[in-house]
């Protein structure tokens, strides 16, 4: 079996990854930029995704590039606690939470794919163009920086090309541009002091304004750490947004946002200060669509489900993707059963997922403290009541399949061909 990637994005490559764990060989990634570089800031991979990419005998590399992160807290616009739980192995999961730099998680990944698939099985500098637009057809047409196409060809097709996939928009071709909610985040890291615990994740706001952050690394000697963090403001109705996706601006815009969020236990304004660089986003998704696969064709990662940034679920999630489409054409008869099987087993969860993230998802409980207690209070079990809060954060989980118990009992994603299954 023949399978064409395109996009060495983290679920380009955990799809990689894990085909080639299922015993399938004959891989070839595609992407349109020249040179791969350890590119991005700090993402988060749940225990989900941190379990799959164990059983991909990656456990230890990523320890060495992750930070475990023991809690995450919930506090208001004044610093006030209003739910914090363990998380990781704190939180009776199998496996830990990691913190990561996204260029190096990467960068892991594609030295892995690079060491078991071969060097020349990673094709730089060729943008997928199209695919054949029959249901049975596996070729895909790239074009290179001179402007030349070209016809790749295989058994299988995986676009996993990101959120303005070449793919998905031949198949969607009216559905336009990533849907905007109208915040704009300011992204960047920082080498500050440590807070807390020195491993806890924060989010401090509500839905018009909040501040993310987390630590990338055990804390030095002098009590610092490069600190991740993620600053959010609501854009008024006559903003049309921003016009990049990468863009660089000036801290001191931010800085003036949340000048007052000073905490007895964090300074963000401070933080802000001392970032490298704040790069700025919209936060967009796309709509939930009702297919993924035609035929031997098939969408994964953002291609298939752009979410927001909301309960830390968008790599992990297409690290399942990778996992579910890997064990089911090792073990369907045929192709198109095998995507069809794939599709069925994540679409649903997906879509559900991206219309939780637009409903704030877990975070709820942050606007919920928010529209009862604008202000502050001074027990948030008459504001948010305990059961209340255990709810959200429990059904949330569940939607996004790192429940404790129903993670740590699941059986493996890992499969052998049908061909060794039988002895051959």
């Amino acid at each position: 079996m023949k399978v064409l990637i395109v996009g060495a994005g983290i679920g380009g490559l955990a799809t990689a990854l894990s085909l080639h764990d299922a015993g399938i060989r004959d891989i070839s990634i595609i992407e349109q930029v020249p040179e791969l570089r350890p590119l991005g800031v700090g993402i988060n991979l749940l225990p989900h995704a941190v379990r799959e990419l164990t059983e991909l005998g990656l456990g230890e590399e990523l320890a060495g590039i992750g930070m475990a992160t023991s809690r995450l807290t919930y506090t208001n616009r004044f610093g006030q606690e209003i739910w914090s739980e363990p998380r990781g192995l704190a939180a009776g999961y199998h496996w830990p939470q990691y913190s990561v730099h996204r260029g190096e998680l990467q960068m892991l990944l594609l030295d892995a794919a690079r060491d078991r698939l071969g060097a020349d099985r990673v094709l730089l500098g060729l943008a997928a163009v199209s695919c054949d637009a029959r249901t049975d057809a596996t070729s895909v047409t790239v074009r290179d920086a001179a402007g030349a196409d070209q016809v790749l060809t295989g058994d299988v097709v995986v676009a996993a090309d990101g959120i303005h996939s070449a793919l998905r928009k031949q198949r969607y071709p009216y559905e336009g541009a990533p849907v905007w909610n109208r915040l704009i985040l300011w992204r960047g890291t920082a080498i500050a002091p440590a807070y807390l615990d020195g491993r806890t994740m924060i989010m401090a706001g509500d839905g018009m304004q909040k501040f993310v952050a987390y630590p990338l690394e055990t804390p030095g000697p002098d009590g610092l750490a490069r600190i991740n963090f993620i600053a959010e403001y609501r854009a008024g109705d006559g903003d049309s947004g921003v016009s990049d996706w990468n863009r660089s601006v000036d801290p001191s815009r931010v800085i003036d946002m949340f000048a007052d969020w000073r905490f007895d236990w964090l300074d963000v304004p401070a933080l802000i200060a001392a970032s490298d660089q704040v790069l700025e986003y919209p936060m967009v998704d796309r709509d939930p669509v009702d297919r993924w696969t035609w035929g031997t064709q098939t969408l994964l990662g953002d291609a298939a489900h752009a979410m927001y940034p909301i309960g830390s679920n968008g790599a992990s999630q297409a690290i399942l993707d990778a996992r579910t489409i890997a064990h089911e054409l090792a073990t369907a008869g045929d192709v198109p059963t095998a995507l069809t099987a794939y599709e069925n087993a994540r679409r649903p969860v997906t879509a559900a997922l991206t219309l939780s993230n637009r409903s704030l998802g877990p975070e709820r409980v942050m606007q919920l403290a928010y529209e009862r207690a604008p202000h502050g209070f001074d027990d948030i079990e008459q504001v948010v009541p305990l059961a209340e809060r255990q709810r959200i954060a429990a059904e949330y989980k569940q939607a996004a399949g790192f429940d404790p118990s129903l993670l740590n009992d699941r059986p493996s994603l890992s499969a052998r061909p049908a061909a060794d299954r039988a002895g051959r």
